[in-house]
């Protein structure tokens, strides 16, 4: 795994947004939506549900993600991670309860154009 640190990021927060990172990508390898809705940030969540208009599991079940790709970098500012896998980059915000997803699936767009997410909060 290669981690960069953003605005020096004590490892704690990197390793914090890192292991949701891969926690979020093994509950998608092995089929479990409800871990997965689990660790995804509330407005995320709703905005998933509120576009597939279906629960959360089913509404992740049926997006394109990555499934159990491996962590290659980690970036921290602030609250504010990117963790990349692979090809697709996770985006996460840290909570009082720990790390969550704000936005899956995410591959940069050519130029200077951002990511385009499959997955993604306000």
């Amino acid at each position: 795994m290669v981690v960069l640190s953003g605005c020096g990021a004590p490892a704690a927060r990197l390793d914090g947004a890192a292991s949701a990172g891969r926690q979020f990508e093994s509950a998608l390898a092995a089929g479990d939506y409800t871990q997965a809705c689990r660790l995804l940030a509330p407005e995320s969540r709703q905005q998933l549900e509120e576009g597939e208009k279906q629960p959360c599991e089913r509404a992740l079940r049926s997006q394109d993600l990555t499934r159990g790709g491996s962590v290659g970098n980690v970036e921290v500012y602030g609250r504010q991670a990117l963790v990349s896998l692979g090809d697709e980059t996770l985006f996460l915000s840290q909570f009082a309860d720990g790390w969550k997803v704000t936005a899956a699936g995410c591959v940069e767009e050519p130029g200077d154009m951002p990511y385009r997410c499959a997955v993604k909060g306000g």
